[in-house]
């Protein structure tokens, strides 16, 4: 593949891009114990963006690993994961909020600790969404990349520590031009009482359409989800 972009988020820190057709975004976990909060829309239509839900229904799984795809709520194949090295990736537990920070983590404002600032990924996704027009409306469900959520007999969320080692990584492959906004920021769910979000590589590069064949033939939903994907671009 073809390297077209590389950096690094730092942790706490965000960023957004449009992934085009073709090509393939890699996120690299630095450390280990990175999750990265993720957001996917229709570059071309944004108002067309990740519905976990049908992601999940439609595959029949909540682990989402190689092999799946990222659905829209038009039925289309936002992303594809077509490489993980992880082996499962969180659609449960949501993202962040000020308020959770705060009394997770205590005040860690910027006027002592300057850019070490304790930042939450509600505000940091909105500074992202705002580069787009978008805005507090447009903040729906996150994926979790990196972390693992079990549900328990009785229901409740239970966040596995460990789950993403330093040097593991996800490929996203894009079948459509996809606006992919994200931060490098704790899981909400995280049983760590310190304030230490990890670091995540960013990749972007031209791919081969056939690395997404194992996702396209996972299923027959995903079967039908590429084929709507391609009839956007007739």
């Amino acid at each position: 593949m073809e390297l077209l972009l590389e950096e690094t988020v730092p942790g706490g820190g965000h960023a957004s891009l449009i992934v085009k057709r073709g090509q393939s975004l890699r996120l690299t976990d630095v450390r280990g114990g990175a999750n990265v909060s993720l957001m996917l829309f229709n570059a071309a239509e944004k108002s067309e963006r990740l519905n976990l839900p049908d992601t999940l229904k439609c595959q029949h799984t909540a682990k989402l690993t190689a092999g799946h795809c990222l659905y829209s709520d038009m039925g289309r194949v936002l992303a594809a994961i077509v490489a993980d090295t992880c082996g499962w990736h969180d659609s449960l537990g949501g993202v962040s909020n000020a308020g959770e920070v705060s009394e997770k983590y205590g005040a860690g404002r910027y006027q002592e600790l300057r850019n070490a600032f304790h930042r939450n990924g509600t505000d940091n996704l909105l500074v992202e969404l705002g580069k787009w027009n978008l805005g507090l409306s447009d903040l729906l469900m996150t994926l979790n990349l990196f972390s693992r959520v079990d549900v328990t007999d009785a229901g409740a969320l239970n966040f596995v520590s460990g789950n993403s080692k330093a040097g593991d990584y996800v490929d996203l492959y894009a079948p459509m031009n996809t606006l992919v906004v994200l931060t490098a920021i704790q899981h909400p769910l995280d049983p760590n009482p310190e304030y230490a979000p990890k670091p995540v590589k960013l990749a972007l590069s031209k791919a081969d359409r056939e690395v997404a064949e194992l996702c396209r033939t996972s299923c027959e939903e995903n079967v039908r989800g590429f084929i709507n994907t391609d009839r956007f671009f007739l």
